[in-house]
């Protein structure tokens, strides 16, 4: 069976016990250090008089370094093993958030045999090899901490509650259940109580998880977009301003701005929130034919930028620059620049009017971005893939249900077939860290009658 431990590339055991500040950076009014492993209680009985409290029961104790020189007085909690969120026991010591307490606290922990710092994500890692919770969890875990807009926060808490693990560890148990079905009219032909042919309820199956793996796909990476930012290309002919929104967007001169076509050669990109949402505005080259080698490979990469943003701003001073392009394919906004230069034509699709030189119009343009970002995320349903990960898995998974459903169809036989969605249950299964040999087993037992 292939166990948590496998599936992150860990086969040791670990015998050791770990500590790390999990709270913020110092100085502070109170800091947490947290302590988890098999030294736990053998640390507390060297350094703090009067033992642990009772599980989950906060107490004020004396910390004692082991020179018997007092470290502060502090608030422990106690979380034995089993009732913790590493599974491990667990201590917290609520110290005073000084540089010099913390510093104290850690040297007289480092100091015990057995106890190191621990890794980055290490109490997180213990908890899901010790089944607290899946992979997906874990993720969730990891973007709450890094949440900075209540749409990242609301969607990280639902993978943190297992909406994702419960979503594909559903997918998985159906694929199980057909490659019971399969396995048995393959192990067991004689048997009166197994059906020999399964090709039908296996097919209801298998179509009605490629339906569900489709429409998964099919999201338009709306929650990769809520988690990473969605992606906004502002592109156009050369001279048109788009450095100049850049800058005003960002706040900051964040491009180099001339009167000299073809300045921009490459992807410039700012990060700025707007509507409460992560947003990635990315100037580009100017559009237009050029025998110059570097700008035509700035031009080309403009136009890669522009087909995989999120939305396209695209710029233009008069309605001869207006005219449709390659790069304009999905979600555009259009807009007239260089209102205070006196190109002020009639508007021939709703376009935005503005001047990024003088600011004219931006705060209209940040109420359009934010009234498209709502619309974007209005119905947004609990999160399905919010990483390239997740994405991967799901396609490998849905191929191989194809493949298995070709061979059904073709009656090219059962052997095939199962291993076809056995493959597509272990590539569910990797989303969240598990996957085994029991797992088909106890489908099994469960369904069918086997050795009565």
């Amino acid at each position: 069976m292939d166990t948590a431990s496998d599936v992150l590339g860990m086969t040791h055991s670990i015998p050791d016990t770990i500590c790390a500040l999990a709270s913020g950076t110092p100085p502070a009014g109170i800091a947490v250090i947290r302590i988890s492993g098999p030294g736990v209680q053998s640390w507390v009985v060297k350094h703090i008089p009067g033992g642990l409290p009772k599980a989950h029961n906060a107490r004020i104790r004396k910390i004692f370094d082991t020179d018997h020189v007092i470290i502060d007085d502090a608030l422990i909690l106690f979380m034995p093993a089993g009732a913790s969120y590493t599974g491990e026991d667990v201590l917290e010591l609520h110290v005073h958030g000084g540089i010099a307490v913390i510093e104290h606290a850690l040297q007289a922990l480092t100091g015990f045999p057995g106890i190191r710092l621990a890794d980055p994500g290490e109490f997180t890692r213990r908890a899901f090899e010790a089944g607290r919770l899946d992979l997906t969890q874990a993720e969730g875990i990891a973007d709450l901490i890094e949440a900075e807009t209540r749409a990242q926060k609301m969607q990280a808490i639902a993978q943190a509650e297992g909406v994702l693990g419960k979503l594909y560890d559903g997918w998985r148990a159906d694929l199980l259940k057909s490659l019971s079905l399969l396995e048995l009219s393959v192990d067991f032909p004689d048997e009166s109580e197994v059906p020999v042919t399964v090709t039908v309820p296996v097919l209801e199956v298998l179509n009605s998880l490629q339906s569900a793996l489709e429409a998964a796909l099919q999201d338009g990476y709306l929650h990769q977009s809520v988690r990473d930012g969605f992606r906004i290309a502002i592109i156009g002919r050369p001279n048109v301003g788009k450095s100049t929104l850049l800058n005003r967007l960002a706040k900051r001169e964040a491009a180099i701005v001339t009167d000299i076509p073809g300045t921009t050669r490459d992807i410039v990109e700012v990060r700025s929130q707007i509507g409460g949402h992560i947003v990635w505005f990315a100037d580009t080259a100017g559009l237009r034919e050029t025998a110059d080698k570097v700008e035509a490979e700035g031009i080309r990469r403009a136009e890669r930028a522009a087909k995989q943003a999120d939305l396209r701003l695209y710029m233009y001073t008069n309605h001869k620059e207006a005219g449709l392009h390659p790069a304009l394919q999905g979600d555009t906004l259009y807009i007239r620049n260089k209102a205070d230069l006196g190109y002020k034509d009639e508007l021939i699709r709703g376009e935005l009017q503005l001047s990024a030189r003088d600011g004219d119009g931006i705060v209209d343009l940040e109420l359009r971005l934010q009234d498209w970002l709502e619309e974007k995320v209005k119905g947004r349903t609990a999160p399905v893939i919010t990483r390239a990960r997740h994405r991967k898995g799901i396609e490998t998974a849905l191929a191989h249900i194809i493949a298995a459903q070709e061979i059904l169809q073709q009656d090219l036989g059962s052997e095939l077939a199962a291993e076809d969605v056995r493959l597509a249950a272990r590539a569910l299964s990797g989303l969240v860290g598990e996957i085994g040999v029991e797992d088909i087993l106890g489908a099994v037992f469960s369904e069918f009658c086997i050795g009565k």
